[in-house]
């Protein structure tokens, strides 16, 4: 009886090998098998194995172009595969690797062995599929604020890449600007709960109305909640914070200076900037040049300095992604 319903491609010219593997791991998973390298390619394109297990030395295509191939193809090329070879040496090994293996097993096989890294790269898998679907929700969220608002999907996606561009140039580094460019959409998803009447006002709100304008970034607080992942976390600051001014003047709990979340600062920076140099209903759009003087007279007022500077170091290619992702 299966105690995982997850599908194995195991691939093998000799039918004894094949046998060895689907002693260990029949119980367990749904196997598919393949003697051939054409055969193994059909087989991945049309099963979508979760993982597959390879031999190396085959007639035909060998293991290694096999595995170049899947690797080659959008489809396929996140399969995750595990040599499985007679071939023991150090650069046999590298050259698995290189190809985008995951793993590499040398026969004869030992069914701890196999079963155990089959299992650990099985769950790797998984961890990668719920932080996927994570994201998935993240950006639909950031899609929903987006119908309540006069903003388009254009400005989420040039701010977004602006908040990481200017993250990268202050030096906080590839995973955590990676992370940032995923939550920064989810910034204004609190308008939501803001009522139609006031969200699309034509006219400049009073003073009732702007104080539920403002609402919008505790309620988007709450919507995203305190998951304890990076990502929802992040997204939670940058929705709450990223209104915050590095004086202290702005809102909703008058944070000043380092009080504020780095990523709030950053998408506060990347936020207006887009704002004021993109056409709306209701405005024109700014010339680059008065857009950045602002930013630049906003230093140490509204922006935090320090990437008031990362900005304007990384301008041009601030301009380039606003140039790909023009209305």
């Amino acid at each position: 009886m299966l105690t995982d319903t997850r599908t194995l491609l195991l691939v093998d010219d000799e039918p004894a090998n094949l046998q060895v593997l689907r002693n260990i791991l029949s119980d367990q998973y749904r196997l598919l098998f393949a003697r051939d390298g054409e055969r193994a390619l059909h087989l991945a394109c049309t099963e979508a194995p979760d993982l597959i297990l390879l031999d190396v030395m085959m007639p035909g295509l060998s293991g290694y172009e096999v595995c170049e191939a899947l690797k080659a193809n959008d489809s396929t090329n996140r399969i995750p595969v595990i040599f499985v070879t007679a071939l023991s040496d150090v650069d046999d090994e590298a050259r698995g690797f290189h190809l985008g293996a995951v793993d590499y097993i040398t026969k004869p096989v030992r069914a701890p062995i196999v079963l155990a890294r089959v299992q650990n790269h099985l769950s790797l898998v998984r961890v990668d599929e719920l932080v996927e679907t994570r994201l998935a929700v993240v950006q639909r969220l950031g899609r929903a604020a987006e119908y309540k608002d006069n903003e388009t999907g254009l400005h989420v996606i040039r701010m977004s890449h602006f908040s990481k561009l200017i993250a990268l140039t202050a030096g906080l580094g590839q995973t955590w600007a990676d992370t940032l460019l995923n939550a920064a959409p989810m910034h204004d998803v609190g308008k939501i709960g803001i009522p139609d009447a006031i969200l699309q006002k034509p006219g400049k709100l009073d003073a009732d109305e702007w104080a539920i304008m403002q609402s919008h970034a505790e309620i988007g607080a709450e919507i995203i909640g305190e998951d304890g992942s990076a990502l929802l976390d992040m997204a939670r600051e940058v929705a709450l914070c990223h209104h915050e001014k590095w004086d202290g003047s702005g809102y909703p709990r008058g944070l000043s200076g380092d009080d504020i979340p780095m990523s709030a600062r950053v998408v506060a920076i990347a936020d207006v900037f887009d704002a004021l140099t993109s056409e709306r209903p209701y405005k024109k759009a700014w010339p680059i040049e008065e857009a950045t003087q602002l930013i630049r007279e906003q230093a140490g007022k509204h922006f935090d300095p320090t990437l008031v500077e990362a900005f304007f170091q990384c301008l041009p290619e601030i301009l380039q992604a606003r140039d790909r992702w023009q209305e």
